[in-house]
């Protein structure tokens, strides 16, 4: 799973290659095309480990694979559950209960995947970008050693070097039976029957997406916590979506760790778990443990020791600075696998196409780091872009923070009546006149294509009084952003 640019004419041969990359990501594509647009002699050395239950993919890295494009494909088919629900009070003479099949879901999903696979193979081909499929290591620091599954090597020497392999979801090693009978989003994409009854552990976008989409297609879905949900994102926001989830059917185990995973004879699986509140133990049955507790970099089989390229020691990423350079001068980190980067396909993305730029003389920009936007897709979508309100106040300090915020119900709700007490606007200002927008914070459906307009406003300094100058679009909900009148400080 790692992607380099890197130079190889031939099995064991070195050739002087002017970029490799090492990646497991649709970005590194993305970056190797680039950099062969520019008349540079590119390869990508790419290999997915299986994970612990054997399950593997095609070309593209965890994004296409195992993470955003299945993701968001399984969310789509849980809400247009709900939109069957409410089709009952437009008009719609619907038949119930409308049952669900994930056989033929996780099929057309698994095909519209593989496609893009495909994709990615044909772009690199068009490039003229040399593909090797196999597992990456470093020999020196410009050369790279590619091992195939039925083990052929070629070594590959190269002027520039990313790496851009990427992360793991992170098993429970210290938990009785996680890693023989749990399964994590490595996997939950790629069944090919129901998981049935689920308990989702972890309480990251990870776990709350999928429980999310699980509960939604109608299975019985349970998340346990150890703390608090969304670590990282605006608190009173992450309390709003998993209120949600839990008035729509999802269960919360909160602040519980689990200690023990059994398969009974029947096949079934038991839990067992510890409430660390009251410090009693209770388990419960399920067919399915999905574990979502976080990730880990893919940097242990790359030998960077051979490189000289340095590692945090604590999260094991790889230490960069502004120009995404590791302590290698020509060897790069993009993604994932680079300490105190946004953990966003896009960010990645964009870093790499302009590093590839910068490496050949088209432009001298970096990479901006700040105000990256992001939606978390759980059944009321979460979009986000700039400081949590925690983070503003930390920044500035209370007295010199504005908060403008509401409620809101989107139009469709009120035919079907649904419930909109979780849909809610959160605008994070400077208090001192213009009043900078500082952050902005959605609840509701469509919460990413809303939030994608106002980053670019956001990124371009744009103030409270410019933002609720706007004319809204009506009926919309992105509307009600510009109608925001109520700060937090009136009461």
């Amino acid at each position: 799973t790692g992607t380099e640019y890197v130079g190889s004419a031939a099995l064991g041969a070195r050739a002087p290659w002017q970029i490799r990359a090492i990646s497991q990501l649709s970005l590194a594509t993305v970056r190797a095309a680039a950099a062969a647009q520019l008349g540079r002699k590119v390869a990508v050395v790419d290999y997915v480990e299986p994970s612990p239950r054997g399950t593997r993919w095609g070309l593209g890295g965890t994004c296409v694979n195992v993470g955003c494009i299945p993701k968001k494909l399984m969310h789509q088919a849980a809400l247009l559950g709900d939109m069957v629900r409410d089709a009952r009070h437009y008009g719609w003479e619907v038949a119930e209960p409308v049952p669900h099949s994930w056989k033929k879901m996780a099929e057309a999903v698994q095909n519209h995947v593989k496609s893009l696979n495909w994709g990615h193979r044909i772009q690199l081909q068009d490039r003229k970008v040399k593909y090797f499929n196999g597992i990456a290591s470093f020999v020196d620091k410009h050369t790279v050693r590619s091992v195939t599954k039925d083990g052929k090597e070629a070594l590959l020497s190269a002027d520039h070097i990313v790496i851009a392999t990427g992360g793991r979801p992170r098993y429970p090693t210290h938990i009785e039976g996680a890693l023989e009978y749990g399964i994590t989003s490595d996997d939950i994409f790629w069944l090919k029957e129901s998981p049935g009854k689920t308990l989702v552990v972890g309480a990251s976008y990870v776990a709350l997406e999928c429980a999310g989409f699980l509960t939604g297609i109608g299975l019985d879905t349970t998340v346990m916590m150890r703390s608090v949900p969304l670590r990282g994102f605006d608190q009173q926001m992450s309390s709003l979506v998993t209120e949600h989830m839990a008035s729509h059917g999802t269960r919360f185990l909160r602040g519980c760790t689990a200690s023990r995973v059994r398969r009974l004879p029947a096949g079934r699986l038991q839990v067992t778990w510890e409430d660390r509140t009251s410090g009693k133990e209770d388990m419960d049955t399920f067919d399915t443990v999905l574990w979502a507790i976080g990730r880990v970099p893919e940097t242990r089989s790359l030998n960077l020791e051979k490189s000289g390229v340095e590692t945090s020691p604590d999260s094991q990423k790889i230490l960069v600075d502004s120009r995404d350079a590791t302590s290698v001068p020509h060897i790069y980190a993009i993604g994932d696998v680079a300490e105190g980067r946004p953990e966003l396909t896009p960010t990645a993305i964009m870093a790499g196409r302009l590093l590839a730029q910068r490496l050949f003389g088209q432009s001298m920009a970096l990479m901006d780091y700040d105000n990256v936007p992001t939606t978390v897709f759980t059944p009321l979508e979460y979009g986000c872009v700039g400081l949590s309100e925690e983070e503003a106040v930390a920044h500035h300090g209370q007295e010199r923070v504005e908060i403008y915020h509401a409620h809101y119900k989107p139009l469709e709700f009120t035919v079907a009546e649904r419930d909109a007490s979780q849909c809610y606007i959160k605008m994070v200002c400077l208090r001192e006149p213009p009043q900078r927008v500082l952050g902005l914070h959605f609840l509701g459906r469509g919460a990413g294509e809303v939030t994608q307009g106002f980053a670019l406003a956001i990124r371009c300094g744009a103030s409270y009084a410019q933002v609720t100058r706007t004319v809204g679009i009506h009926p919309t909900c992105a509307e009600e952003v510009v109608r925001l009148r109520i700060s937090k400080r009136s009461g």
